[in-house]
């Protein structure tokens, strides 16, 4: 894993570790997590979706499974097949990820704002 330096080295489509808070907020626990929105270095805050290695058996239509054989997989520092659950999304304080395993390509971030848009019901035309 690499420990994050600076926010610098950050940015939209990096795979993260953060503490993610559960929908109650009466925790949170350490996980992967991909940031999806634009990070500005004079802002503390982005937006990320939370990142599974429990893969359902009928997943979401917001779900993206990426499967350990996919072509950007090793890229990515996950150590098996994952679940982006682009409906668990937070807005998160850049200061608490410890720290920054990878990241996702092009072709897997279009597929995430496929489901995005679904998760958000926005229209995409």
């Amino acid at each position: 894993m690499k420990i994050l330096k600076s926010s610098i080295s950050m940015d939209k489509k990096t795979i993260v570790l953060t503490r993610f808070p559960f929908t109650d907020l009466s925790s949170s626990k350490r996980r992967p997590a991909v940031i999806i929105s634009k990070v500005k270095e004079n802002e503390p805050d982005v937006i990320v979706s939370f990142i599974s290695s429990v893969v359902p058996e009928v997943p979401k239509e917001t779900d993206f499974i990426l499967d350990t054989s996919h072509k950007d997989f090793n890229q990515t520092g996950l150590k098996k097949t994952s679940v982006f659950k682009m409906d668990k999304i937070a807005t998160l304080e850049k200061s608490i990820f410890t720290g920054e395993l990878g990241f996702i390509s092009d072709d897997i971030y279009q597929e995430l704002k496929k489901r995005l848009t679904i998760a958000l019901d926005i229209d995409s035309d």
